[in-house]
């Protein structure tokens, strides 16, 4: 397994044109990835391995044993599946996800605060939850998520993208049980389905 190395993440989406020959959803992970600027102490052996199998099982193994996996901003394992599966959503968070070519276009939009819309379904595993890695339900740029009024964390769940009016009717708040929205009144809205209480 190739050694990766701590990132510290700056977001500035200005390294795409550097990626432009990958597949549609490599292309937007690295996009993201190449993003970060780097620095800090190389990750080798067990320690990847270890990342990649958190990054795992953020999904069921039909969809994660094929994924692409990208440890620190680095592709550590070539997927051929199209879905693309981290150990981390912010740096060193732990919230691992499994995400497909849609959810990661989207991913990529909110990284560089560009629009955002929908012309499909898409889909995220997030099969460990966030626990201690929630975020304000209203704004995904809160510069103080744990101290919003909205502030959730979610156990297990998977998150759904789909063409915004389709979102109608559907409740906007974590607490009274079952799917919900969140980032509602953004480009980035989506549908959190809880599948498990947070321990």
């Amino acid at each position: 397994m190739p050694e990766s190395c701590e990132w510290n993440w700056v977001f500035d989406l200005s390294n795409q044109h550097k990626v432009i020959s990958m597949k549609p959803s490599k292309k937007v992970a690295l996009a993201i990835m190449a993003s970060l600027s780097a620095s800090g102490s190389c990750l080798a052996g067990e320690d990847i391995d270890k990342k990649v199998a958190h990054a795992r099982a953020a999904a069921p193994a039909f969809i994660s044993a094929d994924a692409t996996i990208v440890v620190n901003g680095k592709v550590v394992v070539e997927g051929s599946n199209g879905w693309t599966c981290m150990p981390d959503t912010m740096p060193d968070d732990g919230a691992a996800m499994c995400s497909d070519g849609m959810w990661m276009k989207m991913m990529g939009a909110l990284t560089s605060k560009k629009d955002f819309a929908a012309d499909g379904v898409g889909i995220s595993y997030m099969l460990l939850g966030d626990p201690g890695a929630g975020v304000s339900n209203s704004d995904p740029y809160h510069p103080d998520p744990k101290s919003a009024a909205d502030y959730v964390e979610t156990g297990p769940h998977l998150m759904i993208i789909v063409p915004k009016e389709l979102l109608k009717g559907i409740t906007n708040d974590p607490k009274v049980g079952g799917p919900y929205v969140m980032w509602g009144d953004t480009p980035y809205a989506h549908i959190m389905v809880p599948v498990a209480d947070v321990e």
